[in-house]
């Protein structure tokens, strides 16, 4: 398995638990309460994430273009509600994250 497409962490009881990186990603989309607005296949009060996916495909510079937007916000893309910059989340967590959004 290429270690890449897994996270090894340690479980509450003591032991290890193996899981995809797909996972993990997600949970960092929790863990930063962006599905707060935001959800896989629905439009809530932000874009469904698969609809981003879809408007990016193709772009080759859309993981900097939209980190950029989680960091700093954004407004006028998706309509009138603004996205709240997030300058307290890790650029490491909010790559991650868009590389995740991106494969839906």
């Amino acid at each position: 398995m290429h270690m890449r497409n897994i996270l090894i962490a340690a479980g509450a009881a003591g032991g290890i638990v193996i899981a995809p990186a797909a996972q993990a990603d997600e949970a960092l989309l929790k863990k930063h309460n962006c599905v707060a607005c935001h959800q896989i296949d629905k439009q809530t009060v932000g874009p469904a994430y698969r609809d981003v996916a879809k408007k990016y495909k193709g772009q080759k510079d859309a993981v900097a273009a939209l980190s950029a937007k989680v960091k700093k916000g954004s407004q006028g893309v998706w309509g009138k509600i603004p996205m709240p910059p997030n300058p307290a989340v890790p650029d490491g967590d909010i790559k991650k994250m868009v590389e995740f959004i991106l494969s839906r």
